[in-house]
């Protein structure tokens, strides 16, 4: 089990520690609906140093990652960030991660923590023309500083103005004393607020300015199950659950990532299949009656037919509603369809909706 930089201090916050993605990580310190209502009212901070970075740089770093993601590359600019995904061969994806434009030839791609392995042997394979890659995984660590007060609390903290940091843009700049921080306005959860990038020699200065910045604010530590209900609540996709191997981007409604302007892994099934149309498409849905949906649950018709499977569910704290998405055929996708979820052999009545499900 790996340990992040930050384990002994999260202990003795009182952290529930669990094995996540081969982490050992805080799932929760206070309890999951708390957590959430601070990070859609006040601030909170997660440690999410499990992610995984690699730097790509030289003059056909550009080449590499074009090639392996799904999305253009070059209409990022020094400065910017863009989601993507690494589609595989056979119509699935091997991950989804952001990249981000450091220099002109120098890129970061953040990559899901349960898939560094796999997707550094994947970007080293497609390596042919000869990018620089480095691993930095295990020497940075990751704050999500969220929260609609997260501007205002961490100001103090850097000359950097944030609130002039667009969505999906970021400053390498100074952060709690630290230089050269990436402040990255790319979150998970639809509240606003920051990525801090550091080194793992200095997560621990920036873990204490950020709460001592926060006090004021109602700053708390968030855990990874708050994190979940977060981001399910956006309807924002999580691999190994709403996206993994054999989900293809455009039946995850990841058309809008998927640009057929150039040659990459995959690029000629995937846009056979956008022309001939996808066969079953993720969906959001809310439940009509009493339950939870969970990962794995069948999706059936009002006759009992099975007509897909639920990827991820909870009971919504922002919306005291039981939600979740799910992967059903075409024609029982649209907006409004009713369906129903199958908990513990019982149908309960649902309906589809339009994500995201929490509006803000």
């Amino acid at each position: 089990m790996k340990k992040i930089a930050l384990t002994e201090l999260h202990e003795k916050l009182g952290a529930k520690m669990v094995p996540y993605a081969g982490f050992n990580m805080p799932v929760s310190y206070e309890g999951v609906n708390a957590e959430h209502e601070t990070v859609r009212n006040a601030v909170g901070v997660f440690d999410v140093s499990h992610m995984g970075e690699f730097l790509v740089s030289g003059p056909n770093a550009l080449d590499l990652i074009q090639k392996v993601c799904s999305n253009d590359a070059s209409k990022v600019a020094v400065g910017q960030a863009q989601y993507s995904c690494f589609p595989n061969e056979t119509g699935g994806i091997v991950d989804d991660l952001i990249v981000y434009r450091i220099e002109e030839e120098k890129w970061l791609l953040v990559v899901n923590a349960s898939n560094i392995d796999k997707d550094w042997a994947w970007i080293s394979k497609y390596n042919t023309m000869g990018a620089t890659l480095r691993n930095l995984s295990d020497d940075f660590s990751l704050l999500a500083i969220q929260g609609p007060k997260a501007i205002e609390a961490m100001q103090s903290l850097t000359s950097e103005d944030l609130s002039a940091i667009k969505f999906y843009h970021f400053k390498v700049s100074d952060f709690a004393g630290i230089e050269n921080v990436i402040i990255s306005a790319t979150g998970y959860t639809g509240s606003g607020g920051f990525e801090i990038y550091c080194k793992n020699s200095e997560v621990e200065q920036v873990w204490n300015k950020v709460m001592e910045a926060g006090a004021d604010f109602g700053i708390k530590p968030i855990g990874l199950a708050a994190r979940d209900t977060l981001r399910l609540e956006m309807g924002f996709c999580l691999y190994g659950n709403d996206i993994d191997e054999t989900t293809s981007p455009l039946e995850a409604g990841l058309g809008w990532i998927t640009k057929f302007t150039k040659d990459f892994v995959n690029s000629e099934n995937l846009k056979k299949q956008k022309e001939e149309g996808v066969k079953r498409k993720l969906v959001g849905f809310e439940l009509s009656a009493r339950g939870i949906p969970r990962k794995d649950y069948d999706i059936t018709d009002k006759n009992g037919n099975t007509i897909g499977v639920v990827t991820s569910g909870t009971m919504a704290p922002s919306l005291n509603k039981a939600i979740g998405m799910g992967y059903v055929t075409v024609e029982n996708s649209a907006p409004g369809t009713e369906i129903f979820i199958q908990i513990r052999k019982k149908p309960v009545a649902a309906t589809i909706v339009k994500t995201p499900f929490y509006k803000g």
